[in-house]
Protein backbone atom coordinates (compact mmCIF):
# COMPACT_ATOMS: atom_id res chain seq x y z
CA UNK A 1 0.00 0.00 0.00
CA UNK A 2 1.00 3.91 -0.82
CA UNK A 3 1.10 6.94 1.64
CA UNK A 4 1.22 10.36 0.92
CA UNK A 5 1.90 12.97 3.12
CA UNK A 6 3.30 16.20 4.22
CA UNK A 7 6.28 17.25 5.39
CA UNK A 8 5.51 16.71 9.24
CA UNK A 9 4.48 13.48 8.49
CA UNK A 10 6.98 12.01 6.09
CA UNK A 11 7.68 8.68 8.14
CA UNK A 12 4.00 7.93 7.40
CA UNK A 13 4.07 8.86 3.68
CA UNK A 14 7.09 5.99 3.52
CA UNK A 15 5.13 3.45 5.42
CA UNK A 16 1.70 3.91 3.00
CA UNK A 17 2.84 5.70 -0.23
CA UNK A 18 3.84 1.83 -1.93
CA UNK A 19 0.56 0.26 -0.22
CA UNK A 20 -1.81 2.18 -1.90
CA UNK A 21 -0.68 3.13 -5.23
CA UNK A 22 -1.21 0.52 -8.06
CA UNK A 23 -0.97 0.52 -11.62
CA UNK A 24 -3.65 1.90 -13.78
CA UNK A 25 -1.71 -0.49 -16.49
CA UNK A 26 -3.84 -3.60 -17.38
CA UNK A 27 -2.92 -5.98 -14.83
CA UNK A 28 -8.78 -23.89 -14.98
CA UNK A 29 -11.99 -24.38 -15.82
CA UNK A 30 -13.39 -27.98 -16.47
CA UNK A 31 -15.44 -28.41 -19.89
CA UNK A 32 -16.98 -32.21 -19.44
CA UNK A 33 -17.24 -33.80 -22.55
CA UNK A 34 -20.81 -34.77 -23.68
CA UNK A 35 -21.83 -38.44 -24.70
CA UNK A 36 -24.54 -39.81 -26.66
CA UNK A 37 -25.11 -43.33 -25.30
CA UNK A 38 -27.98 -44.95 -28.05
CA UNK A 39 -30.69 -46.94 -26.85
CA UNK A 40 -31.80 -48.66 -30.42
CA UNK A 41 -31.12 -52.65 -30.13
CA UNK A 42 -27.81 -53.70 -31.63
CA UNK A 43 -29.73 -56.46 -32.97
CA UNK A 44 -33.27 -56.69 -35.23
CA UNK A 45 -35.79 -57.58 -32.72
CA UNK A 46 -39.46 -57.04 -31.85
CA UNK A 47 -38.23 -57.22 -28.13
CA UNK A 48 -36.25 -54.95 -26.32
CA UNK A 49 -32.70 -55.44 -25.69
CA UNK A 50 -32.32 -55.17 -22.10
CA UNK A 51 -28.86 -56.14 -21.56
CA UNK A 52 -27.44 -53.41 -23.97
CA UNK A 53 -29.80 -50.86 -22.58
CA UNK A 54 -28.31 -52.03 -19.05
CA UNK A 55 -25.00 -52.27 -20.38
CA UNK A 56 -25.05 -48.12 -21.60
CA UNK A 57 -26.73 -47.24 -18.59
CA UNK A 58 -24.05 -48.63 -16.64
CA UNK A 59 -21.65 -47.00 -18.61
CA UNK A 60 -23.15 -43.51 -18.22
CA UNK A 61 -22.56 -43.94 -14.79
CA UNK A 62 -19.35 -45.28 -14.94
CA UNK A 63 -18.67 -41.79 -16.96
CA UNK A 64 -20.35 -39.41 -14.56
CA UNK A 65 -18.10 -40.88 -11.63
CA UNK A 66 -14.77 -40.79 -13.51
CA UNK A 67 -15.87 -37.29 -14.34
CA UNK A 68 -16.48 -35.97 -10.68
CA UNK A 69 -13.32 -38.19 -9.62
CA UNK A 70 -11.14 -36.26 -12.42
CA UNK A 71 -13.09 -32.88 -11.23
CA UNK A 72 -12.18 -33.81 -7.03
CA UNK A 73 -8.87 -34.85 -8.22
CA UNK A 74 -7.84 -31.60 -10.12
CA UNK A 75 -9.13 -29.68 -6.82
CA UNK A 76 -7.27 -31.51 -4.84
CA UNK A 77 -4.09 -31.65 -6.57
CA UNK A 78 -4.79 -27.17 -7.68
CA UNK A 79 -4.68 -27.04 -3.56
CA UNK A 80 -1.63 -28.96 -3.02
CA UNK A 81 0.16 -26.43 -5.14
CA UNK A 82 -0.84 -23.88 -3.55
CA UNK A 83 0.24 -25.34 -0.36
CA UNK A 84 3.50 -25.91 -1.67
CA UNK A 85 3.94 -22.73 -2.99
CA UNK A 86 2.93 -20.77 0.03
CA UNK A 87 5.43 -22.49 1.99
CA UNK A 88 7.83 -21.78 -0.60
CA UNK A 89 7.33 -18.17 -0.75
CA UNK A 90 7.29 -18.32 3.61
CA UNK A 91 10.70 -19.96 3.87
CA UNK A 92 12.25 -17.87 0.62
CA UNK A 93 11.33 -14.25 2.85
CA UNK A 94 11.78 -15.24 5.94
CA UNK A 95 15.62 -14.14 5.80
CA UNK A 96 15.18 -11.02 4.31
CA UNK A 97 14.02 -8.59 6.93
CA UNK A 98 10.42 -7.47 5.22
CA UNK A 99 12.42 -7.04 1.68
CA UNK A 100 15.70 -4.80 3.26
CA UNK A 101 17.91 -7.71 3.14
CA UNK A 102 16.55 -8.89 -0.61
CA UNK A 103 19.67 -9.30 -3.24
CA UNK A 104 18.09 -8.85 -6.72
CA UNK A 105 18.13 -12.43 -7.28
CA UNK A 106 16.06 -12.89 -3.97
CA UNK A 107 13.51 -10.05 -5.10
CA UNK A 108 13.29 -12.16 -8.51
CA UNK A 109 12.86 -15.49 -6.76
CA UNK A 110 9.77 -13.94 -4.49
CA UNK A 111 8.53 -12.75 -7.33
CA UNK A 112 8.67 -15.60 -9.26
CA UNK A 113 6.96 -17.57 -6.72
CA UNK A 114 4.03 -14.83 -5.88
CA UNK A 115 2.92 -15.01 -9.92
CA UNK A 116 2.33 -18.67 -9.71
CA UNK A 117 0.29 -18.12 -6.43
CA UNK A 118 -1.51 -15.27 -8.29
CA UNK A 119 -2.00 -17.74 -11.54
CA UNK A 120 -4.00 -20.10 -8.85
CA UNK A 121 -5.95 -17.34 -7.13
CA UNK A 122 -9.44 -18.33 -6.30
CA UNK A 123 -10.83 -15.14 -5.42
CA UNK A 124 -11.88 -13.69 -8.43
CA UNK A 125 -13.50 -10.64 -6.72
CA UNK A 126 -11.39 -10.00 -3.25
CA UNK A 127 -13.31 -7.07 -2.79
CA UNK A 128 -16.71 -8.89 -2.22
CA UNK A 129 -14.89 -11.36 0.15
CA UNK A 130 -14.86 -11.55 3.69
CA UNK A 131 -11.78 -12.79 3.74
CA UNK A 132 -10.26 -9.09 3.35
CA UNK A 133 -11.57 -8.29 6.93
CA UNK A 134 -9.16 -8.05 9.37
CA UNK A 135 -5.39 -6.86 10.74
CA UNK A 136 -2.39 -8.01 8.24
CA UNK A 137 1.14 -7.92 8.86
CA UNK A 138 3.80 -6.52 6.03
CA UNK A 139 5.87 -9.62 5.48
CA UNK A 140 7.64 -8.32 2.07
CA UNK A 141 8.04 -5.65 0.00
CA UNK A 142 10.09 -3.95 -2.79
CA UNK A 143 9.56 -0.66 -1.77
CA UNK A 144 12.24 1.23 -1.35
CA UNK A 145 10.09 4.38 0.34
CA UNK A 146 8.94 2.09 2.72
CA UNK A 147 11.93 0.09 3.58
CA UNK A 148 14.04 2.94 3.49
CA UNK A 149 17.74 1.36 3.48
CA UNK A 150 19.53 4.08 2.85
CA UNK A 151 18.98 5.57 6.43
CA UNK A 152 20.22 4.04 9.61
CA UNK A 153 18.53 1.95 10.92
CA UNK A 154 17.36 3.12 13.94
CA UNK A 155 15.52 6.02 11.85
CA UNK A 156 13.65 3.06 9.60
CA UNK A 157 10.46 0.86 10.86
CA UNK A 158 12.04 -1.55 12.90
CA UNK A 159 8.91 -2.86 14.45
CA UNK A 160 5.55 -4.66 12.89
CA UNK A 161 3.98 -2.94 10.07
CA UNK A 162 0.15 -4.00 9.91
CA UNK A 163 -2.61 -2.95 7.30
CA UNK A 164 -6.09 -3.34 8.00
CA UNK A 165 -9.57 -3.55 6.21
CA UNK A 166 -13.02 -3.70 6.07
CA UNK A 167 -15.04 -4.31 3.12
CA UNK A 168 -18.13 -3.54 4.92
CA UNK A 169 -17.31 0.18 5.80
CA UNK A 170 -14.84 0.46 2.73
CA UNK A 171 -12.35 1.64 5.33
CA UNK A 172 -8.39 0.65 5.88
CA UNK A 173 -6.10 1.90 8.34
CA UNK A 174 -1.79 1.41 8.04
CA UNK A 175 -0.31 0.81 11.17
CA UNK A 176 3.46 1.20 12.03
CA UNK A 177 5.13 -0.18 15.41
CA UNK A 178 7.99 0.47 16.64
CA UNK A 179 9.82 3.05 16.97
CA UNK A 180 7.16 5.90 15.59
CA UNK A 181 3.68 4.18 16.14
CA UNK A 182 2.66 6.13 13.01
CA UNK A 183 -1.20 5.36 11.37
CA UNK A 184 -3.63 6.12 8.87
CA UNK A 185 -7.19 5.85 7.89
CA UNK A 186 -8.51 6.06 4.84
CA UNK A 187 -11.77 5.37 2.74
CA UNK A 188 -11.93 3.06 -0.21
CA UNK A 189 -13.55 4.12 -3.53
CA UNK A 190 -14.00 0.34 -5.91
CA UNK A 191 -13.32 0.78 -9.11
CA UNK A 192 -13.49 -2.71 -9.98
CA UNK A 193 -13.94 -5.73 -8.03
CA UNK A 194 -10.02 -5.74 -7.19
CA UNK A 195 -9.23 -2.32 -7.17
CA UNK A 196 -10.09 0.31 -5.19
CA UNK A 197 -9.29 4.34 -5.10
CA UNK A 198 -8.16 5.06 -1.50
CA UNK A 199 -8.64 8.65 0.29
CA UNK A 200 -6.63 8.87 3.45
CA UNK A 201 -8.51 11.46 5.72
CA UNK A 202 -6.22 11.58 8.74
CA UNK A 203 -3.18 10.51 9.84
CA UNK A 204 -1.79 10.02 13.57
CA UNK A 205 1.79 10.73 14.61
CA UNK A 206 3.56 8.04 17.31
CA UNK A 207 -0.48 6.98 17.45
CA UNK A 208 -1.67 9.77 19.41
CA UNK A 209 -1.96 12.92 17.54
CA UNK A 210 -4.08 13.15 14.83
CA UNK A 211 -3.41 15.37 11.57
CA UNK A 212 -6.09 15.37 8.90
CA UNK A 213 -4.95 14.49 5.41
CA UNK A 214 -4.66 17.73 3.24
CA UNK A 215 -6.14 15.98 0.18
CA UNK A 216 -2.85 14.69 -1.76
CA UNK A 217 -3.11 11.26 0.35
CA UNK A 218 -4.65 9.06 -2.62
CA UNK A 219 -3.49 6.27 -4.26
CA UNK A 220 -5.18 2.95 -5.71
CA UNK A 221 -4.94 -0.64 -4.59
CA UNK A 222 -5.40 -3.56 -6.44
CA UNK A 223 -5.01 -7.28 -4.64
CA UNK A 224 -3.74 -9.86 -7.08
CA UNK A 225 -4.35 -12.89 -4.52
CA UNK A 226 -6.05 -13.88 -1.42
CA UNK A 227 -7.35 -16.52 0.93
CA UNK A 228 -7.55 -16.80 4.59
CA UNK A 229 -4.00 -16.45 5.01
CA UNK A 230 -2.38 -14.75 2.55
CA UNK A 231 -2.50 -11.17 -0.02
CA UNK A 232 -0.83 -10.24 -2.33
CA UNK A 233 -0.51 -6.56 -4.02
CA UNK A 234 1.36 -5.16 -6.65
CA UNK A 235 2.16 -1.07 -7.11
CA UNK A 236 2.08 1.25 -10.12
CA UNK A 237 6.38 1.35 -9.63
CA UNK A 238 6.30 -2.81 -10.07
CA UNK A 239 6.84 -2.73 -6.29
CA UNK A 240 5.56 -6.55 -4.49
CA UNK A 241 3.57 -6.44 -1.16
CA UNK A 242 3.44 -9.54 0.67
CA UNK A 243 0.94 -9.47 3.71
CA UNK A 244 -0.13 -12.37 6.43
CA UNK A 245 -3.14 -12.27 8.28
CA UNK A 246 -2.74 -11.66 11.96
CA UNK A 247 -6.47 -10.81 13.21
CA UNK A 248 -9.25 -11.57 11.25
CA UNK A 249 -11.95 -9.86 13.81
CA UNK A 250 -9.68 -6.47 13.99
CA UNK A 251 -11.98 -3.83 12.42
CA UNK A 252 -11.09 -0.33 11.42
CA UNK A 253 -12.15 2.55 13.26
CA UNK A 254 -14.70 4.60 11.62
Amino acid sequence: MALTSSSSSSAITALLKPHLQLSNEPIISFSPSFFTLSSKPLLSSSKPNVKINFFSSQTAVSLKWRTEASIFSGLFTKSKDIKTLKDELFDAIAPLDRGAEAAPEDQQRVDQIALKLEALNEIKEPLKSNLLNGKWELLYTTSQSLLQTKRPKFLRPNGKIYQAINVDTLRAQNMETWPFFNQATANLVPINARRVAVKFDYFRIVGLIPIKSPGSGRGQLEITYLDEELRISRGNRENLFILKMVDPSYRVPL
